[in-house]
């Protein structure tokens, strides 16, 4: 058995310095050095992270995204050359919008069978490499991408790498690490440094104490929440902000977290637009895009956008309409919020009525209670009978969204999480976030046009090889209504 350190020790060694607790990977044959090291961690039984095979590269980026939605640890994935990472770019894409943390690799060769001794295999010389590296492929949709150069150097690369893609803004980064380095022989560093957290950045005590008195001052605030369930510390800020004022919280049109408790009186529901001329100031919290089109902000109220990042630099267009910036980790920004209006003598009113909102959503007309094929709303009502408060949703839909927003239940922290970027990314993400919580019910609600995007036999096969049971629901209307319904409503009358 080999006991020498190779390239293939340098990654692994930096990955137990982050603390990173799953490789997720569809692999390839660049990665043998990295197998090789895995193995001595499990023969030596080491402390490291463990390895999870996928069949698929969709599947591999979307479980650690799933997996750091939950828990806000930052995991690693391993692809094949250029082939695994354009089959992967789906998710790295949807990380990097969504601003969460993952670290990727894949490798190429540099020498193409012509140096003695070392055979890295013909399918190099053919499909798998790409002109300028694979780097070129996720150039545009990651925070941060290099080429590992040397074994000299691809410790501290992967762990800068990692420490990288978990400062804010959060996100992807991507290592391209040619065979050739992990296969040299490697040096590990006289000392060990374990990585830190990344910190979390709070907004100036200035800003906290100004935005509280706006707070104070305004007759009628309210809170629209978008991302701020990101985390249960986030969750529960916000309750304790509404709180100490009595402000109503609605929820963005298309959240990607649960945000606030639905049965508190205080929230009311989805539907801000109607009610927009009612309020003097505006808590955007976690939100990037509060109104549509952009430029149908309030006119008549204040503005102030709550957020670590508030202007996204991959949206191509983006107007918030912020009069004001609370800028830094949002739950620790809410509770200074909180506690700054409290120590202003700020006090909670009763709470005004949200008119029955949840009661309108969640009513059933007669004619369809009985309908075939299930009504949408009948079976989000049948949902809420048969499963535990504790269950996560996944959600991956686009017409039933709206109503599965309105209709399902949950109170819970992290109880529901929108799949992000393009479709087929819904059962990779569910088997990383039951990965994650491995003691809740985790429920994937995916529409019948979005499923056939995602890869189902891998996961299928995942999800059994690796002990991962899921709850699958699709949505079938039968076709693809969403395009079918924008085409409507640009040719009423047309010929298609």
């Amino acid at each position: 058995m080999a006991q020498h350190k190779d390239g293939g020790d340098a990654v692994l060694e930096a990955l137990r310095k982050l603390d990173v607790d799953y490789i997720i990977s569809s692999p390839g044959s660049e990665w043998p050095a990295v197998w090789e090291a895995l193995a001595r961690q499990a023969i030596n039984e080491e402390p490291g992270p463990k390895y999870i095979n996928t069949w698929h590269e969709t599947l591999a980026v979307d479980m650690a995204i799933g997996y750091t939605r939950i828990t806000g640890r930052m995991q690693a994935v391993l692809l094949h050359a250029g082939a695994g990472v354009l089959q992967g770019s789906m998710g790295i894409h949807g990380a990097f919008t969504a601003e969460i943390p993952v670290l990727v690799a894949s490798g190429e060769t540099e020498t193409y069978g012509e140096a003695d001794g070392f055979d890295p295999g013909p399918q190099w010389l053919r499909n798998l490499s790409i002109v300028g590296g694979p780097n070129r492929l996720v150039d545009s949709i990651t925070k941060w991408s290099s080429r590992v150069t040397s074994a000299e150097v691809i410790y501290e690369t992967f762990s800068r790498a990692g420490e990288m893609a978990q400062r804010t803004p959060k996100g992807p980064t991507f290592l391209n690490v040619p065979m050739e380095t992990m296969m040299e022989e490697w040096t590990p560093p006289k000392k060990f440094k374990n990585k830190p957290p990344a910190p979390k950045m709070r907004p100036e005590s200035s800003d906290v104490e100004r935005i509280a008195d706006l707070l104070i001052q305004s007759k009628n605030p309210v809170i629209v929440a978008d991302s701020s369930g990101k985390s249960a510390e986030g969750f529960n800020a916000l309750v304790a902000l509404a709180e100490t004022l009595s402000i109503p919280v609605f929820e963005s049109e298309g959240p990607n977290y649960a945000n606030f408790p639905k049965s508190h009186p205080l929230h009311n529901g989805y539907d801000l637009k109607p009610r927009m001329d009612e309020f003097d100031l505006f808590l955007i919290v976690g939100n990037r895009a509060p109104w549509y089109p952009a430029s149908a902000n309030p006119e008549n109220a204040t503005v102030v956008a709550i957020d670590e990042n508030p202007l996204k630099e991959y949206m191509v267009y983006q107007d918030i309409g912020a009069d004001d910036y609370l800028e830094g980790d949002v739950a620790a920004s809410l509770q200074l919020l909180a506690k700054a209006v409290k120590s202003k003598g700020g006090k909670a009113n009763a709470y005004a009525s949200n008119g029955g909102v949840w009661e309108k959503y969640r009513a059933i007309d007669e004619k369809v209670a009985n309908s075939s094929p299930i009504d949408t709303g009948v079976l989000c009502n049948a949902l809420n009978e048969i499963l535990p408060s504790n269950t996560i949703f996944i959600d991956e839909t686009i017409t039933h969204r709206a109503q599965i927003l309105r209709r399902i239940n949950w109170d819970n922290p992290q109880s529901y999480i929108h799949s992000v970027g393009g479709l087929g990314q819904g059962l990779g993400t569910a088997l990383g976030v039951k990965l994650a919580a491995p003691d809740r019910p985790v429920v994937a609600l995916v529409g019948d046009g979005s499923m056939l995007y995602n890869p189902i036999t891998q996961a299928l096969g995942v999800a059994r090889e690796s002990d991962l049971p899921i709850m699958i629901v699709v949505f079938n209307n039968s076709s693809y209504a969403a395009m079918k319904r924008l085409h409507l409503s640009f040719y009423p009358d047309g010929d298609a």
